[in-house]
């Protein structure tokens, strides 16, 4: 029995060494954009890139395990078992073989690692093979028969390890057997934290070539393998001609020549973004017992810009970060920041600032892998991303990880430090505490959601009011956001205008003429144009995102829910149900068809990315 434990322990660490070995080919491989990458970058694409190696093994050593339990019980020769483990490692080897082939030659067109995109070409083998040139072709072939040959090599030495002899204590042998089963489920998952392995978890730097390096192409093909959705059609309310002509009347990105009011002091500011966890409106204006919930955003709220009719763009963090950082629009039931492919090829405030000499950097006190936020967030133009792994305080953590209380004062801190250096910067937050489960060390009130969200309130204002009382408030500008509202008063229906509302305060020392309250109705696509233009920065790569404060600009908030949309402005409302095709509410009808074709042109953007 020992002989079958150590042969699945070979089987495994020799798929994970299998897998390393392809970083410092792809590195060598691809040398001219791997010139600049130092030895320790060599290390650190191998170190980095071991997380889904070691996913990969899992899935690829499951069979195996799989095949050894049924071993103990079902009576075949030693040669048979060996056989079907032989004929599975064969066609493992040519499966990995060629996939590794085909990404390196690929690479160097597409820019990304392999992806269920190539689905699309193998549709028409002959019209793939046309492009491929016979140096290229021969390179690639020679290649694949060389991994798959010391693939196969190994993995045949491997097999002589096992041992189909029979097992007297078959029952022990078997829950020992399972508890290795458990092993490799976690290797598969990604391991024990709330984020599961994605292609997120290798990402380390803010060179997109040295990310993309640490990545198992494997893994990059076979968890996109269902997203190749055709979303161009996914809601065909229009024709595409119509659809494009009623989109050139919603689009932001036009220039209306009308000018827009000027909010900011100075044209560079320091800009610090901090996305609210859950920040609802409803749960903003609430009370207990007449005492506020969140008294410092009520507060700021009169000493700053405060947008009165401002609304989120999707129920979730994942899709309400793009719609504020890259003024992309929310999606009913995806989200295109699992799209790496896709998602790198949005706009975003970060590049359009890192263009402008902006450092920008971001911190999360919880796991930045979740959702796929890391990859995302590099390859969208932040340069340096702070996140659970890289914070060790002596405090405990939650499920999410850091409490708001720690992590606001270590951003406090860290913001000040950015000031002193002398550079522009453009630095973000996502808090968490106001987050289910909601266990926050606070108490305020009975009310478990609403003294979570207190406990935040008093954390963004303690860190807020430190900044105010430094020199650099002076040249500072802070954006407050939520990511998406929070379903209260409870039993408030998820698709109505109300669970939608959420708080946007700019506040600091850079903004001039304020307080103010501003009535426009918005949402959350249009904070990238309309912070852009306040900076004098061009936004016309921003397509939905419309700068609030241009008067010729069309004025509504849009969202979309699980398999609908809402717009929403001053003469009423429309909210749709795409499933039962049927409207819930209508008070201004004319709404249903800007709903439409933003929600049909979103998806037809993503489907041509």
């Amino acid at each position: 029995m020992k002989k079958r434990l150590t042969f699945l322990l070979a089987v495994y660490a020799a798929t994970v060494a299998f897998m390393a070995v392809q970083k410092p080919v792809f590195l060598w491989f691809h040398a001219s954009e791997a010139a600049a990458a130092s030895a320790g970058d060599w290390w650190r694409v191998i170190a980095h890139g071991l997380s889904l190696d070691l996913t990969v093994a899992g899935y690829i050593a499951a069979i195996p395990w799989l095949l050894t339990l049924t071993s103990l019980w079902v009576p075949l020769r030693e040669a048979v078992w060996r056989r079907v483990f032989d004929v599975y490692f064969v066609l493992i080897a040519l499966f990995s073989a060629a996939v590794f082939a085909v990404d390196l030659a690929l690479y160097g067109y597409w820019g990304f690692r392999i992806d269920g995109t190539i689905l699309i070409y193998l549709a028409d083998p002959r019209e793939a093979m046309a492009s491929v040139g016979l140096w290229e072709g021969v390179r690639q072939t020679a290649i694949f028969a060389a991994y798959a040959a010391l693939m196969i090599w190994g993995y045949r030495r491997i097999v002589r390890r096992f041992s189909g002899e029979r097992v007297c204590r078959r029952l022990p042998w078997t829950g020992v057997l399972a508890v290795l089963g458990g092993v490799l489920f976690v290797a598969i998952r990604g391991g024990l934290t709330v984020a599961t392995a994605n292609v997120s978890k290798v990402y380390f730097s803010a060179d997109m070539f040295l990310n993309h390096a640490a990545t198992n192409p494997l893994f990059s093909l076979l968890s996109t393998l269902g997203d190749n959705e055709d979303y161009a059609t996914a809601y065909p309310f229009f024709d595409e001609s119509e659809r494009a002509a009623r989109f050139e009347a919603l689009r932001g990105d036009r220039s209306s020549g009308a000018g827009t009011v000027r909010l900011l002091r100075t044209p560079r500011p320091n800009v610090v973004l901090v996305l609210l966890e859950s920040f609802g409106r409803t749960v903003m204006d609430a009370e207990v017992g007449g005492e506020a919930v969140m008294p410092n955003m009520q507060r700021f709220r009169r000493e700053g810009v405060w947008f009165e009719n401002f609304f989120a763009n999707s129920f979730r963090t994942d899709r309400g970060e793009v719609a504020v950082m890259n003024g992309f629009p929310a999606q009913t039931r995806m989200s295109v920041m699992k799209l790496p492919a896709k998602s790198r090829t949005l706009p975003s405030i970060a590049r359009s600032l890192g263009r402008e000499g902006y450092a920008t950097s971001f911190a999360y006190g919880g796991d930045l892998n979740f959702t796929n936020q890391a990859s995302y967030m590099y390859a969208t133009g932040w340069q340096n991303l702070t996140w659970q792994k890289d914070l060790h305080f002596d405090a405990p953590t939650s499920k999410w990880g850091y409490a708001d209380d720690v992590m606001t004062e270590w951003f406090a801190d860290e913001v000040l430090r950015l000031s002193e250096r002398g550079r522009p910067f453009l630095a973000g937050l996502l808090t968490l505490s106001s987050h289910e489960p909601f266990d926050v060390p606070y108490a305020k009130f009975d009310d478990k959601v609403l003294n979570a969200m207190a406990f935040a309130d008093e954390c963004v204002g303690r860190m807020i009011d430190r900044w105010k009382a430094s020199p650099a408030w002076r040249d500072m500008l802070v954006i407050l956001v939520a990511d998406h509202s929070y379903p209260y008063p409870y039993g408030i229906a998820y698709n109505t205008v109300l669970r939608h509302r959420i708080p946007m305060i700019w506040l600091g020392g850079a903004l001039a003429g304020v307080p103010l309250v501003v009535d426009v109705y918005a949402s959350q696509i249009d904070l990238a144009a309309t912070l852009l233009a306040q900076m004098g920065v061009d936004h016309s790569d921003f397509a939905y995102s419309k700068d609030i404060f241009d008067p010729a600009l069309p004025k509504f908030g849009y969202y979309t829910f699980n398999d609908g949309f809402g717009v929403v402005d001053a003469a009423g409302a429309a909210i749709w149900d795409c499933t039962s095709s049927a409207a819930l509410e209508a008070s201004n009808p004319a709404l249903l068809d800007v709903g439409r074709t933003l929600l049909q042109t979103t998806y037809a953007d993503i489907g041509n990315r």
